[in-house]
């Protein structure tokens, strides 16, 4: 797969392409079935790439940054995940005021003619592009007629509620990762490199993986089953994991939201700089403040039997 940066990246000598185009965070079923339609059309026409045009940033990261989500994947995620949905290819548009400015006929002659040379163009239903939104699936689809490309708009799915990254991150919000994992076709993850923590884990008999939380989202505080899988291992097992969200409260000073996974019976791992995927199957309990080390030991004992007992470990 390539992923191109900017316009000027974009080979000249591309030929003709299918072209799916949306914020794609978190690349939730609706995406992957805008993604596998495109996917049809493409290996029904010799000679064609599918390439998916993203944003980034999100654009509303520039627009309104004061109301920029947290994001569900970085574009490395996102890229991989749109592979595995069916893309060819990634262009990833460094969104800016100026882009913004772009009617939606600027658009299309400068991405879809000019660079891409689409030949189908494929959208959800609600898509809307150009200065203030003011184009959508009907006017790209006059576009097409006149620059010789085909476009489809896909309803929108999933049920009862729609399948959106906004839904997506209102399920974590609530700590309802099997709800986000019915959305996005399989368990949230967030990846990161293991850092350094406190080790008051492994003080207390349950040594953690430390992954610092940045800018993408996390389920809410509380206790979690789910996995831990290496990344510079490729093809490796996960390991079952007990993973804690927040801020430790039992121990007073600490202020640093972490997410911090306890693989199941291992202390012999060194995991520190090791990048990793933490990703989210049930949630345990809420985070609780206890009153000394020697409750909170007990209930994490319990958490790692229920860890046990959700993912059969």
């Amino acid at each position: 797969m390539r992923v191109w940066h900017s316009l000027e990246e974009v080979p000249a000598d591309l030929g003709r392409t299918v072209v799916v185009i949306g914020n794609f965070d978190g690349v939730h079923l609706g995406h992957q079935h805008v993604v596998g339609r495109a996917r049809e059309l493409c290996d029904a026409g010799p000679g064609l790439r599918l390439v998916a045009v993203t944003f980034d940033p999100h654009p509303m990261a520039v627009l309104r940054p004061e109301h920029a989500p947290q994001m569900l994947s970085d574009l490395a995620t996102r890229s991989m995940l749109l592979r595995a949905a069916g893309a060819d290819d990634v262009l990833a548009i460094p969104f800016s005021r100026e882009i913004a400015s772009w009617t939606p006929q600027e658009f299309v002659e400068r991405v879809l003619v000019g660079a891409l040379h689409a030949r189908h163009v494929v959208v959800g239903a609600n898509f809307r592009f150009g200065n203030k939104a003011a184009g959508d699936v009907s006017t790209l689809a006059e576009s097409g007629l006149r620059d010789d490309f085909d476009v489809e708009g896909i309803p929108l799915d999933g049920g009862p509620q729609v399948w959106s990254s906004t839904y997506v991150r209102t399920c974590l919000a609530a700590g309802d990762v099997e709800g986000a994992a019915e959305a996005l076709g399989r368990p949230y993850a967030v990846i990161g490199h293991v850092v350094q923590g406190d080790r008051r884990g492994r003080e207390l008999g349950f040594p953690t993986a430390n992954i610092p939380v940045g800018q993408v989202a996390v389920p809410a505080d509380g206790v979690y089953a789910g996995w831990l899988r290496r990344l510079d291992e490729p093809g490796s097992d996960p390991y079952p994991a007990a993973i804690s969200i927040g801020t430790n409260p039992t121990f007073a000073g600490e202020r640093d939201r972490r997410v911090e996974a306890y693989v199941l019976d291992r202390d012999d791992l060194d995991l520190y700089g090791a990048p990793v995927e933490v990703s989210f199957v049930a949630r345990i309990r809420g985070m609780v403040a206890f009153e000394g080390v020697d409750a909170l030991v007990e209930t994490m004992k319990g958490d790692v039997e229920k860890t046990r007992e959700l993912l059969k470990a």
